[in-house]
């Protein structure tokens, strides 16, 4: 017999196996001799009290063993020799769009434009050193796409996009710490995660899948309203019946060609604003109550949420014990993202705090129709870059000194490497961003206080939370409205937003190609 309970322990008592059997025994009123095994199905911390303490869902396994289901890899085969399609991008959605096409008896040729994983490293420390931005292999370009060297957290509302527990089994079978399969909030880390995505990239190739790198996709063949390929790096064709395109919010060359090619594009909400870093100390005592965060806690997160004048302000991709590193894709723009090591044993925790946009909000880029959003975008990205001196170093201000539309006569400590400098950021962001983070920010200090505070700071520009465009599709064939063959797939499409979103996606697209080769 295999009951589920719920059980809570304090923080020195979370990996004693021990106080957890018999915590689980009073919980399932039954003698923990009888008990064979017990087996955590899900984690989570509860701080809403003065003691921290972590909930956990368990199943005890009374009077019979745990059977281990089997690896998704054992039902893989070789499909050297199988129909192919193409797929543009190894990012989660086209990396897991392949997965799942071997899984379905279906050749995967992966094309992407920047570098494998190992080899991006160069390309990072090019930008965090030197301000040297590579267009086509940052930390949005490149095998694992954006997520790979921007924290890797795998949380996810989309739990109606698919099988969430296969794409998170995939990840431990290509070396993730299993723990992501029971964490409310897992998460693998920049430091770890780059070994996972080789690992998968190895696997594509061990079944016959084939993945090309530094290799831009320049145009696409569409004969008589189909794909017929595409063409990469001005000069080399390759065809198939099928083009699963998963190039990420970041690849904007690809929504101009799509609108060249005379391809339907539509205007999309996303969401704009800084990144807010603290001193994760500060955080930490917040959110736990305890001047020093108890053993076996984790660094302490936060998600807050508010309206101001119509329009949510909220965070976004909270780091804990996390850097804020240089998300530029283009040489004259500022973008700041946030990453994590798998340890999130920094100094600092910073999260984009961004408001939410619609596209009334760019009238004065109405000429660019469509690409009024993406165009809006870039704007204020240059706009960051011209107030500094031709690097990566952003601009920054203290929060309470934004507040106020004071520029700050100093910055703080940082954990963004290419360093900041004082920058009236009220006067660089548009007058509705900043009006709403402004008060976003006050409610936010009301809601946890301490927050707001001049011992954090703001950073600019946090504005690739996702893409400012959508690459419509059909909701039954997941093929584009007008161009047969042709698959909108993950964030560069406009469908998911994060990791495992974007690989679930990747998933359900697979599947619709399937479809469609039969």
């Amino acid at each position: 017999m295999v009951q589920e309970v719920d059980i809570a322990l304090l923080p020195r008592e979370f990996d004693n196996l021990e106080v957890i059997k018999n915590k689980a025994a009073n919980a399932a009123k039954v003698h923990p001799s009888k008990i064979e095994e017990v087996r955590v199905r899900r984690r989570s911390i509860d701080a809403r009290q003065k003691q921290p303490l972590y909930r956990m869902k368990v199943q005890v396994f009374i009077g019979e063993k745990y059977q281990p289901e089997p690896a998704v890899l054992e039902s893989f085969q070789d499909v050297s020799n199988k129909k192919h399609a193409i797929i543009v991008g190894a990012g989660p959605a086209g990396y897991f769009a392949a997965l799942e096409m071997i899984e379905l008896g279906i050749k995967p040729i992966v094309f992407d434009r920047g570098k494998e994983v190992q080899a991006r490293r160069r390309d990072l420390k090019a930008i965090q050193q030197n301000g040297e931005v590579d267009p086509n292999s940052n930390y949005c370009f490149g095998e694992g796409g954006a997520g790979t060297y921007s924290d890797g957290k795998l949380y996810t509302r989309s739990m109606k996009r698919g099988k969430i527990k296969k794409a998170l089994q995939l990840l431990v079978e290509h070396g993730a710490n299993s723990d992501i399969l029971i964490d409310a909030h897992p998460h693998i880390g920049s430091n770890k995660l780059p070994n996972v995505v080789a690992n998968i990239r190895e696997t594509i190739l061990k079944y016959g899948g084939e993945i090309h790198f530094e290799s831009l996709v320049t145009d696409l063949i569409i004969e008589k309203g189909k794909i017929k390929g595409i063409v990469v790096n001005e000069k080399d064709e390759h065809f198939a019946a099928a083009t699963i395109l998963a190039t990420g919010h970041s690849a904007r060359d690809i929504y101009y060609l799509l609108r060249d090619k005379g391809i339907y594009l539509e205007a999309k909400p996303f969401a704009l604003g800084v990144r807010v870093e603290h001193p994760q100390p500060l955080i930490d005592q917040i959110q736990y109550s305890q001047k020093k965060r108890e053993e076996n806690l984790p660094a302490a997160s936060y998600s807050l949420v508010s309206q101001i004048e119509g329009r949510g302000v909220f965070s976004f991709c909270m780091c804990p014990g996390g850097l804020v590193v240089p998300a530029a894709t283009a040489p004259g723009e500022i973008v700041v993202n946030g990453m994590s090591l798998s340890r999130r044993d920094s100094p600092f925790a910073n999260s984009g705090v961004v408001v939410a946009l619609e596209p009334s909000d760019f009238i004065d880029f109405i000429p660019h129709g469509t690409f009024a959003g993406l165009e809006f975008q870039k704007s204020v990205e240059q706009t960051m870059w011209q107030a500094g001196d031709g690097t990566q170093r952003a601009p920054a201000q203290l929060v309470t000194d934004f507040a106020n539309n004071k520029t700050s006569s100093k910055t703080l400590k940082t954990s963004y490497i290419p360093d900041l400098f004082s920058a009236p950021l009220h006067e660089l962001l548009p007058a509705g961003i900043r009006n709403r983070l402004q008060l976003g920010l006050q409610d936010f200090g009301k809601k946890m206080k301490g927050y707001f505070t001049s011992n954090a700071q703001i950073i600019g520009t946090e504005s690739r939370t996702s893409s400012p465009l959508r690459i419509p599709r059909d909701r039954t064939t997941y093929m584009h409205r007008e161009i047969e063959g042709l698959f909108p797939a993950g964030e560069g499409a406009g469908y998911a937003g994060g990791i495992i979103s974007a690989a679930m996606d990747g998933q359900n697209v697979a599947k619709a190609v399937a479809a469609f080769y039969e």
